[in-house]
């Protein structure tokens, strides 16, 4: 068994090395999250707008919805995808079990929710801000979920990164769906997992550092663009 002290520096030097092992779990991790993430913002930031900005009888259901499913387990999201691609699912005969696509939809669906809550949010009070404006001028609906979404954009990037912290993060439904096969669909979470069990903790320790070293980007992303967004709104 290494000491921690000797698996820490061979963990930097994996880190310096550029490790192929490392990289190609550190490409797929954000090939995945990536992905997911731009899907989820498709989806989340077009409800955002809808549920900002139209008043429909069941609004408020709907709105309970989306927050109660802020918190969903990912390993029941895990579960779920699962049932619906395996080979006796209704999908199954996609054949995407086990594969990059299979994570991307849980992770999708993980994070779709966070994103449709607070893109709701930050749209819904920009549209009572312009509602006025919109209605003196007859803005169209739809112009004015473009104009919306462009005057919010430094806010919704940081409801984007937000996801994307969340999606890179995730272990419980990825592994599930994708079962954590080597050199196919092997990512940092589900990889640290593996590494720590078989006791390569340089190996974890190396994707444990990215790890850490994206959540500390993403933080500092969000930080900029709230101070990007406070200056714009201050001109």
């Amino acid at each position: 068994m290494q000491s921690i002290w000797d698996a820490f520096l061979v963990a930097v030097q994996l880190v310096a090395s550029a490790d192929s092992d490392l990289i190609e779990i550190v490409g797929l991790s954000l090939y995945v999250s990536l992905t997911a993430t731009f899907v989820a913002c498709v989806i989340g930031i077009s409800l955002g707008a809808v549920l900002a900005v139209v008043r429909f009888k069941g609004r408020g259901l709907c709105l309970i919805a989306v927050n109660a499913l802020m918190g969903l387990p990912p390993v029941v999201v895990g579960l779920i995808v699962y049932l619906y691609l395996s080979r006796s699912g209704p999908l199954g005969f996609l054949g995407l079990l086990y594969t990059p696509t299979a994570m991307i939809i849980a992770q999708s669906i993980l994070i779709a929710p966070i994103v449709t809550a607070l893109s709701r949010q930050v749209l819904e009070d920009l549209d009572l801000e312009y509602r006025e404006t919109f209605a003196a001028l007859g803005v169209s609906r739809g112009q004015s979920y473009v104009t919306l979404i462009w005057e919010g954009r430094f806010a919704l990037m940081t409801v984007a990164l937000a996801g994307f912290g969340r999606a890179i993060a995730e272990v419980g439904a990825v592994m599930i769906v994708g079962g954590n096969i080597d050199h196919m669909t092997r990512v940092m979470t589900t990889a640290i997992a593996l590494e720590t069990s078989k006791g390569n903790l340089p190996l974890a320790l190396a994707l444990g550092f990215v790890l850490v070293t994206l959540a500390l980007l993403v933080n500092a992303c969000v930080h900029s663009l709230r101070n990007s967004a406070d200056r714009y709104a201050h001109v």
